[in-house]
């Protein structure tokens, strides 16, 4: 959904004087502050390199441990690794699929009685644009005086009890840090790209490490008031956005309503058409949240069915519709299973899962015939190798 202002912003940087990180990385990590109602902003050059710069700002490395969950992209537990720290899994709710509180305190003892690590922060994800349960993870937190890291790649413009995902800083107890991912894929792209929100002091110790641990960028050194001279206080990395990004973001930003606007009527389409299914079962939205509907993921009620998950999406391709699965979940990937010994059914609730999840195509560029050939195809499908009737249209329950 890059449109003529993008690209006019992207041909201006062009010309201007600053390509890398300037004045418009900065106009944009502002407007993106406003626009969640954060106290401060860091744009990034990935929501990977946001989520490693948290732990990086909380001090989090060997010795540690952060708890998340197994339901999640790979990139979102490398980072745990890269600190030295450990990643401990803990199980998902059925619903949601997000990080169930109600076994974080059995996996946070347990780490600390059996594996003698310290356990220093929660990194839950707002998975598919659902926010977690919030509150009860920050309860948990506070109790143990760990820190939470927002795994909000998928979640913009989500809210939690009326309030935007990135938002919260911190509370009385719980320091909190909030990552957004821009990847080409998601609700508002810079192609690629990130931002992290949360306390101002925070961020300038992630600020430092985004830049190779220098206490002056580009920008301070070669603006018009700036100065050559810097120091180094840590062995940073080179995590920084351009301009160039920053310039789609600016206007990514002020369209983001919109295209949230268009994907929820998409999302109403597939409920309607697929909630009357027995053979599927259709994403959930509690109603303290409003879903950012990054994607839509149904879940196949296979016992229904003549027809495998994976058969499922072979068949949606023969129909000329692209389809996927979100996620493997990590502690089936090789090298976390040859790692740390995990078993399949470790996690059970995101092992099962896994096994009947397929992500169907939603984004504010489709039309309303795309739609119907998306809704058509997996009728079509249920229709050749469903084994249960049909739902009447009485059996409904809103979504």
């Amino acid at each position: 959904m890059i449109g003529e202002e993008e690209i006019s912003e992207v041909i201006d940087t062009l010309r201007s004087d600053w390509i890398t990180t300037g004045p418009k990385v900065k106009r944009f990590e502002e407007d993106f502050a406003q626009f969640v109602h954060a106290p401060d902003a860091l744009a990034v050059s990935s929501g990977t390199a946001a989520l490693h710069l948290s732990l990086l700002a909380l001090g989090i490395g060997a010795g540690d441990a952060v708890i998340t969950t197994p339901m999640t992209f790979c990139s979102a537990v490398h980072v745990i690794e890269h600190v030295g720290a450990t990643p401990i899994f803990s199980d998902v709710e059925p619903d949601t699929l997000n990080l169930d509180p109600n076994g974080l305190r059995r996996q946070i003892e347990k780490t600390e009685k059996d594996l003698g690590l310290r356990v220093k922060a929660i990194m839950p994800v707002h998975l598919y644009g659902h926010p977690c349960d919030r509150d009860a993870i920050l309860r948990i937190a506070a109790e143990y005086h760990l820190a939470v890291i927002e795994d909000a790649a998928h979640s913009l413009p989500a809210t939690y009890k009326g309030h935007l995902i990135g938002s919260l800083s911190s509370t009385e107890s719980v320091t909190v840090l909030s990552c957004f991912s821009f990847y080409a894929t998601k609700n508002l792209t810079t192609a690629e790209g990130g931002m992290l929100t949360g306390h101002k002091a925070l961020l300038d110790q992630a600020r430092r490490w985004s830049l190779h641990g220098m206490n002056r960028d580009a920008w301070k050194r070669y603006g018009a008031n700036g100065s050559w001279f810097y120091d180094v206080d840590c062995p940073g990395y080179k995590y920084n956005m351009t301009d160039i990004q920053a310039a789609l973001g600016l206007h990514q930003l002020k369209k983001l309503t919109r295209f949230h606007a268009r994907r929820t009527a998409i999302v109403r389409k597939y409920q309607a058409a697929f909630g009357v299914r027995e053979e599927l079962q259709v994403p959930s939205e509690r109603s303290d949240v409003q879903h950012a509907w990054h994607l839509y993921v149904l879940r196949l009620n296979l016992d229904r069915m003549r027809i495998t998950r994976d058969r499922f999406i072979e068949e949606m391709r023969a129909r000329n519709i692209g389809c996927s699965v979100h996620f493997i979940p990590v502690h089936l990937l090789r090298y976390y299973r040859e790692r740390y010994g995990f078993k399949p059914e470790q996690f059970p609730i995101a092992l099962r899962e896994y096994q009947r999840m397929i992500s169907l195509p939603l984004s504010a560029r489709m039309t309303d015939q795309d739609v119907d050939d998306v809704i058509h195809a997996v009728t079509n499908i249920l229709e050749e190798h469903s084994s249960a009737r049909s739902a009447r249209p009485t059996d409904v329950v809103s979504a």
